[in-house]
């Protein structure tokens, strides 16, 4: 990392504190300069698995940027007296990395989500920034990621489709597996995992209204749109490990406070 850069660890997992804003700065300066990269966005599910999984620790920990894509990460951070600028979510850096490839001659592609999906949001960005090239979508089928066949498809279409950005929309940990295994295809390309970003753009899935992202309430929106398919992971699982993230950091700024 360079002077002014600061990463802190947040549940075992390292954060750039960095707004979105700068993070798309980042990436538009290592790419003048061919460098590519991958980008992680944790929340309390990734530190939650990355705490019992220590593999997938590593594997998010190796990213060339990491930002905090869930409020309780931000709170976290704050109340153990490492605060975060802001919240840096996968679903803005979408649309904001594909707003400075518009501007800049960049292309992007787009991988993931049911058949259609990543094409209608290839459709959405270039409506909203005019002369943005998308030069791929792919949408992989179920269990494509044990298939060599399949895989081998993905691997053409990126290779011939040479993107300077691409954005993987296959859900944790899987998209983060994934693009761990193909920078080396396109090794001055950036990538994103970026969840439920894509099925957002393209109009599939509703995203919460902003002042719920920034009160922390997404979720309680999501659940409310897929309770059965999001209830597990989020009041038994998600809910309970956030407590626990809070606490570790409560206990974390009183050892701080005692030891001055």
């Amino acid at each position: 990392m360079t002077e002014g850069e600061r990463r802190i660890v947040v549940g075992g997992l390292p954060i750039d504190v960095l707004t979105e804003a700068e993070v798309v700065e980042r990436v538009r300066a290592a790419l003048v300069f061919g460098r590519g990269g991958w980008i992680a966005t944790p929340n309390v599910d990734h530190l939650r698995r990355a705490a019992r999984d220590p593999a997938l620790a590593g594997l998010i920990g190796s990213a060339d940027i990491s930002v905090a894509d869930g409020a309780p990460v931000v709170w976290a951070a704050r109340l153990a007296g490492r605060p975060l600028p802001t919240r840096v979510t996968g679903a803005d850096l979408l649309w904001s990395l594909s707003a400075a490839a518009a501007e800049d001659g960049r292309s992007i592609f787009l991988l993931g989500g049911a058949p259609g999906v990543p094409d209608r949001a290839g459709e959405a960005l270039q409506a909203a920034y005019p002369g943005l090239k998308v030069v791929g979508a792919c949408s992989p089928p179920l269990g494509f990621e044990h298939d060599p066949e399949e895989l081998g498809k993905c691997r053409e279409m990126l290779l011939s489709a040479q993107p300077d950005i691409v954005f993987v929309g296959l859900g944790f940990p899987k998209q983060e597996h994934l693009i761990e295994s193909f920078t080396s295809l396109l090794p001055s390309a950036w990538w994103l995992g970026c969840g439920a970003a894509l099925p957002f753009a393209a109009g599939e899935l509703r995203r919460a209204p902003r002042w719920m992202g920034s009160a922390g309430l997404e979720w309680l929106y999501r659940l409310a749109h897929e309770p059965r398919r999001l209830f597990r992971r989020y009041v038994l699982e998600d809910a309970p490990y956030a407590l626990v993230l809070l606490s570790w950091a409560l206990g974390t700024r009183v050892r701080a406070t005692r030891s001055h």
